[in-house]
């Protein structure tokens, strides 16, 4: 299953915006209202939890300094990424897209694919938060 948020314009650079990224603990600051728990377990994993949804544990997997950051679940039970591409604009503008990979039955898929897209549509308008 492969969803994707359209590109959304940020006033920071691709390096502020990366490195805010890479810190895992400022996604609590991207999260949806909705959030139920967020905690950070170490420097590179978090996990967090939506009202009536189940608690999810995310990794930081890969980073490509200023353009890439790949989170992905810590459990090999449900296989899936989220990956931030960030392209420069200029000095203090950039871009980030966001898209979520995972392999997922049928069944599966047709119960998260909602949530799932809601869920990124609010980590995109979010990233107006970054500091």
């Amino acid at each position: 299953m492969h969803i994707e948020t359209p590109s959304k314009k940020v006033a920071k650079s691709d390096k502020e915006v990366f490195d805010f990224l890479t810190d895992i603990k400022n996604f609590e600051t991207l999260m949806p209202d909705n959030i139920d728990k967020f905690e950070v377990l170490d420097d590179i994993t978090f996990k967090f939890a939506l009202k009536g949804m189940p608690e999810i544990v995310l990794r930081l997997k890969e980073q490509v300094p200023n353009s890439k950051v790949v989170l992905g679940a810590a459990s090999d039970k449900l296989p899936f990424t989220l990956t931030g591409d960030i392209t420069a604009l200029g000095d203090s503008e950039s871009e980030i897209a966001l898209s979520f990979e995972g392999e997922f039955n049928a069944m599966m898929a047709m119960m998260i694919k909602s949530p799932i897209t809601n869920f990124m549509e609010t980590l995109s308008v979010n990233m107006d938060k970054i500091f």
